[in-house]
């Protein structure tokens, strides 16, 4: 299963990936605005940490995967403990 981030904290992301990566899932994290409309493809869930991102990045995730399959899960909290809950409830459904 394919994971985007969107948002949450530059420190973070190293741990954002390891955390997906033992739920046997590729992630990408997008705590910028760089290249977040290029990069973002087509993935299976995409995660919005909508506490730590501005309203434009929100609205670029969101129209690069409009018409796609893809599964969209809004959290104001960008915390390790979030992301494993979220991972829990869509990433193993699939």
């Amino acid at each position: 299963m394919s994971i985007v981030i969107v948002g949450g904290n530059d420190r973070m992301v190293r741990q954002y990936k390891d955390i997906c990566e033992d739920s046997g899932c590729t992630a990408k994290v997008f705590t910028q605005m760089t290249g977040l409309k290029e990069k973002i493809g087509s993935p299976d869930l995409l995660v919005l940490f909508t506490g730590t991102t501005s309203h434009k990045m929100v609205k670029t995730a969101l129209s690069a995967t409009y018409g796609q399959s893809t599964t969209v899960v809004r959290s104001h909290s960008s915390s390790a403990s979030a992301l494993r809950n979220i991972l829990k409830n869509h990433a193993l459904e699939a």
